[in-house]
């Protein structure tokens, strides 16, 4: 029998060198589940704009594994006590964390899934996992889930700085090419501590957190909620919402057989079996891509040039606004391309279209970032920040869209 090295070190354009600590982790990143992280997008449709931008949740992933690796490290050194068996628990924890994505990470969420988010899709794919592997992953689904006693340990997987956020802005800054989402999460880890059982950030890394929220607002308006970005979003769920509609009425579209399975059936988180979850780790961004490829060609007129909008990046124009788009300006758009198309108005729907974004980098009501002073009391970071713009940073900004095909272009919206 052939022995392999399952301490592995793999190199990564950010961080340098990644060692895997343990054989139980080698052995989850080696399952087809977590393999499929190489092949769903980690900004999804961000790459019509920034062309570099073709990394994947898999790359997301291990680096998040890294950043937890350095960050139990320091809070060991400071004293903080952390098991063997907790410190595994977090590195397969967050190395879980978005395992439940779907093609382009977000279109599937809104579209042929009904309703059903990525985190739960994840804890399924955890529960899972965890039978294949004797009940070894109880420790780190406990963690997941915000239910084991030590709350600082859910924090550093799921709070307002978490190794996800971490690692995920300065990746995502790395390969758009996008300067000001870079930061020092190396900084940030080294003023890590914990105090009453909370996650804290020691008083002399503040400068370094109102960098990270700052980095943050910039990353979301320049990358995340890119208007290209957005709008192809937005045609990508509607082709799948068409394809579903069409498939639900008996005409057969060319496309994989997991995809075909979510486009026949209704499929909501109470019916997300495990036959379910083993369709679903088959589907990724190549199922996608293969069948737009296919269904611009088809005859249905809604389908195909939907698809061929993303196949070529010739995009719907959309439009961006701090005030609402009235029904009436929906309502004048669709009667237009309705005769001039020969198409329903229920069809134009899919063409001319309005919604709203949100951008709030710091959240105030949700659970603060903690800074720790010298005398080892905490503060809210908003309290103990000198910077004035920080407050404006927790408010949130909501910013109004409207898409609709270019050749509508010479009317007033």
């Amino acid at each position: 029998m052939i022995e392999i090295n399952k301490l592995k070190i793999l190199n990564d354009p950010i961080y340098g060198f990644i060692s895997i600590p343990n054989t139980l982790v080698y052995d989850l990143i080696q399952h087809p589940y977590f393999q499929r992280l190489r092949r769903i997008s980690q900004m999804g449709m961000s790459y019509l704009v920034y062309p570099g931008a073709h990394h994947t949740r898999f790359h997301h992933a291990l680096g998040c594994m890294h950043l937890m690796q350095k960050a139990v490290q320091v809070l060991k050194i400071k004293g903080v006590a952390i098991s063997e068996t907790e410190e595994s628990a977090l590195y397969i924890s967050i190395l879980l964390h978005d395992i439940g994505h779907g093609p382009f990470s977000h279109a599937m969420e809104h579209s042929i899934v009904e309703d059903v988010n990525h985190e739960a899709i994840s804890l399924l794919f955890m529960d899972k996992l965890n039978q294949e592997f004797d009940g070894q992953l109880d420790l780190a689904i406990k963690i997941f889930k915000g239910e084991y006693e030590r709350k600082f340990m859910l924090q550093l997987i799921s709070s307002q700085l978490d190794m996800d956020r971490l690692d995920y802005l300065k990746r995502d800054s790395f390969y758009s090419g996008v300067a000001e989402g870079n930061i020092n999460s190396e900084r940030l880890i080294q003023m890590m501590n914990v105090q009453d059982d909370w996650l804290v950030i020691e008083e002399k890394g503040i400068y370094s957190v109102e960098k990270f929220l700052v980095a943050r607002r910039l990353m979301y308006w320049q990358a995340y909620l890119h208007k290209t970005s957005l709008v192809a979003e937005q045609i990508l769920t509607k082709v799948l919402k068409r394809a579903k509609e069409l498939t639900q009425k008996g005409i057969m579209l060319e496309c994989s057989k997991p995809l075909q399975y979510f486009l026949e059936n209704k499929v909501t988180l109470e019916l997300f079996s495990e036959d379910i979850l083993d369709r679903f780790a088959q589907l990724d961004d190549f199922d996608i891509v293969s069948a737009l490829k296919n269904w611009q060609f088809h005859s249905d007129f809604v389908l195909s040039s939907l698809s061929r909008m993303i196949i070529n990046r010739d995009l719907l124009k959309i439009r961006l606004s701090s005030e609402k788009f009235t029904q009436e300006e929906i309502g004048e758009l669709q009667q237009l391309f309705s005769e001039k198309h020969h198409l329903s108005v229920q069809d134009t729907a899919y063409f001319i279209f309005k919604g709203k974004i949100k951008n709030q980098a710091y959240n105030k009501l949700g659970d603060p970032i903690r800074i720790m002073k010298k005398d080892r009391t905490i503060e809210d970071v908003l309290e103990a920040s000198d910077q004035l713009n920080l407050k404006a940073l927790s408010k949130p900004v909501t910013k109004y869209f409207i898409c609709f095909p270019k050749d509508l272009l010479k009317t007033k919206v």
